[in-house]
């Protein structure tokens, strides 16, 4: 598999690991460390900000149509319900729209344990 992730050196410096990726969905993991955390030990808001990017940065990418270079974000909305203590963060992301000008991305965030952390929704310029 194509390592998307690592033309992306901030996903790369942060750890996140591919898991799958296809136009339908793509998965993404990360690791709590320490170094990434928040007061009492919780992933950061922001970390989980950027694996939600990251990760629906490359289904946007793989439902860019015809003729486009490339992706960016316009638009990134973030709900935040659980925190992360342990383990990895895993997003899923599905593509709700891929259109000649934008693709708009929905990604879940779970724990170890299945539950939601986060969902967010982006909308990614075409290029």
């Amino acid at each position: 598999m194509t390592e998307l992730f690592q033309t992306m050196p901030f996903a790369e410096r942060l750890g996140i690991e591919a898991l799958s990726q296809a136009p339908d969905l793509v998965r993404a993991r990360l690791a709590w460390d320490a170094a990434l955390c928040t007061l009492g030990g919780t992933l950061h808001g922001g970390v989980l900000m950027s694996l939600a990017d990251s990760t629906g940065a490359v289904c946007a990418f793989l439902n860019l149509p015809p003729g486009a270079s490339g992706t960016t974000t316009l638009e990134s909305k973030t709900n935040f319900l659980r925190g992360v203590r342990a383990g990895h963060a895993v997003a899923s992301s599905r593509p709700l729209h891929a259109g000649r000008r934008v693709v708009v991305v929905e990604t879940e965030i779970h724990d170890d344990e299945g539950k939601l952390v986060a969902k967010v929704t982006q909308t990614q310029a075409v290029l």
